[in-house]
């Protein structure tokens, strides 16, 4: 595959303890105790509001205001608590030289998603970031995918790969007719990835590195 396509939260980077963080202190506003901070990890993949809404019984609107108040703490602590898997740079490195035409494609906000490729040095190394909408329509997993193949000048979606840990990643590309890999060091188990019907499974950073070089 010469174009390949990246989720990042438990693909890219260890994100988890920004994000229950975030999860904490919305939850917190609302008067919720979520001692079991493991059920947290759930919100790690998917669209937020649609989190809210099915764990915790958030209306729609509810769920909306919600997301802003996490936001609160993401944009200034949460977006920074989180580290890059080892191996991961030199991997995406390695695909540029060889000259694979790399993008993120992340249902977390474009522009938080940018913020986060910086901070880690790495943005350069790929040719687009694709990611959801702020606000507006963009936010599953296949419209993103297909925002990014447009972004890339792909027609022919069954020309790439996506490359995520969790069923939402597995499930989109199928949906715009693109295979996908799993990898399962990050939140993802490989039942979850199994069922979804992930076309390969990589147990580390260097098994990835062998599925795609």
């Amino acid at each position: 595959m010469n174009t390949i396509l990246f989720d990042l939260d438990g693909t890219l980077i260890d994100s988890s303890e920004g994000i229950i963080k975030c999860v904490l202190y919305t939850l917190d506003f609302y008067g919720i105790k979520e001692p079991d901070t493991a059920k947290l990890y759930r919100f790690i993949g998917p669209p937020l509001s649609e989190s809210f809404e099915r764990y915790y019984g958030f209306s729609h609107e509810k769920a909306y205001e919600a997301v802003q108040k996490y936001r609160e703490y993401y944009t200034v602590t949460g977006i920074f608590e989180n580290a890059l898997y080892d191996g991961i740079a030199d991997l995406l490195a390695d695909l540029r030289g060889a000259g694979r035409v790399l993008s993120l494609a992340t249902s977390k906000p474009e522009p938080f998603a940018l913020r986060i490729l910086e901070h880690f040095g790495i943005a350069a190394l790929f040719d687009h970031v694709a990611g959801a909408e702020l606000t507006g329509p963009r936010n599953s997993k296949s419209s993103v995918l297909r925002h990014a193949c447009g972004l890339c000048g792909v027609e022919d979606m069954q020309q790439c790969l996506m490359v995520g840990d969790r069923k939402y990643d597995v499930l989109g590309a199928h949906a715009v007719g693109m295979p996908c890999a799993g990898v399962l060091y990050g939140y993802g188990s490989r039942h979850e990835l199994e069922e979804a019907g992930a076309e390969c499974l990589c147990d580390d950073v260097p098994s990835l590195r062998r599925r795609l070089t």
